[in-house]
């Protein structure tokens, strides 16, 4: 594993969930670019501007900088942007000089994520952001959050594309021995930028995760169905019932417990990323101890990932260069991921085409 993954830039990188963003500043780095963002005032949409003032570089998205309408007026000398990011007004003078201007970024506002673009604008293909509808579907509830972690963007799609850990790290919440056991298959759509990496078990251990949460008692069917959607986008299709229920033959859904595990990875800059995680569910949508159960025991397993990868990348850098790593048949789809990645940057991050 490279101690370094390089960013892809013309792509799209969710930067915040749509209820973070409102009247007050939130700072945020992606891609090493500090950015302020905020809801208009004028007709609601999120709006990304680059966190530095052009006079002395003081952070936009600090106290007492503050909104004045849809203007953020610098808290250290009064200089005042409007939504595109021009200066509009200095203090002392009525020239505005022509330079006074911070960057603002393309904005797609979908299924209660915020995405960025933070490369060239002329790039920026709104359609191009994939979808994860049951976020904020009608008839799904889902509890979310988000974890910046210590670590290399890559060591987590390493991490994610490879569930064999959750019996390991996660013994006791939601791995049990058959889901390392159990052979993986793996598909690559090198056009589209996707990988997707299949767990199928027929006869399985209940983890806490689900017999706590769906009453489910012996054993299950249980499948872990992942598409990774490079380089941001993270959807784990999960489906457990008790074991014997097998698809119907017609391919038609037998039925089950449908949780949809939805990560953005989100890189804020080197040796840094976000992780925003969520957990859909279609079942007992109305039950507020299943709610806080499952924000709870996914917030301790998202913990102990983030454990891991601190832990990992301090162990990496300590390496020598031209050290050996082992891979092995699990870790197929993420190699897959890193071939992806590393494609949209020698490609100049020509923004792959989302088939969804």
């Amino acid at each position: 594993m490279p101690h370094t993954t390089a960013f892809a830039r013309n792509q799209w990188y969710v930067t915040a969930y749509n209820h973070e963003v409102g009247r007050e500043l939130l700072g945020r780095t992606v891609l090493g670019e500090t950015l302020v963002l905020y809801r208009s005032e004028q007709d609601g949409t999120p709006v990304v501007l680059h966190d530095r003032c052009v006079h002395r570089r003081y952070p936009l998205s600090e106290a007492p900088t503050r909104l004045d309408g849809d203007r953020v007026v610098c808290g250290y000398h009064g200089f005042t942007y409007d939504t595109t990011g021009a200066c509009v007004y200095v203090p002392g003078q009525k020239r505005v000089p022509r330079t006074a201007r911070v960057a603002s970024y393309p904005v797609v506002e979908q299924d209660s994520l915020v995405w960025v673009w933070i490369g060239d604008p002329a790039l920026a293909d709104p359609a191009a952001v994939p979808r994860a509808a049951h976020l904020d579907a009608p008839g799904w509830t889902t509890v979310r959050g988000m974890e910046p972690i210590d670590c290399d963007y890559g060591l987590l799609v390493d991490n994610l594309l490879d569930l064999s850990h959750e019996t390991y790290l996660h013994g006791g919440y939601i791995g049990t021995p058959e889901v390392a056991e159990t052979p993986i298959t793996t598909e690559v759509d090198e056009g589209a930028g996707i990988v997707r990496v299949s767990r199928h078990m027929d006869d399985a251990e209940c983890p806490p995760f689900y017999a706590e949460s769906t009453g489910i008692s012996g054993r299950i069917m249980r499948w872990q169905d992942i598409e990774y959607h490079a380089p941001c986008l993270y959807l784990l299709h999960s489906r457990v019932a008790p074991a014997g229920v097998l698809p119907a033959a017609d391919g038609s859904d037998p039925g089950g417990f449908h949780t949809e595990i939805t990560y953005a990875i989100t890189p804020s800059a080197e040796g840094r990323v976000y992780d925003f995680w969520a957990v859909s569910r279609d079942w007992a949508t109305d039950d507020a101890g299943v709610t806080e159960f499952l924000r709870g025991n996914n917030h301790t397993v998202v913990m102990q990932d983030v454990t891991a990868l601190n832990l990992l990348q301090r162990s990496l850098r300590t390496e020598p260069d031209g050290y050996q790593e082992l891979s092995i048949n699990i870790d197929t789809g993420g190699l897959a991921a890193r071939r992806i990645l590393a494609r949209l940057v020698e490609e100049g991050d020509k923004p792959v085409e989302k088939v969804l």
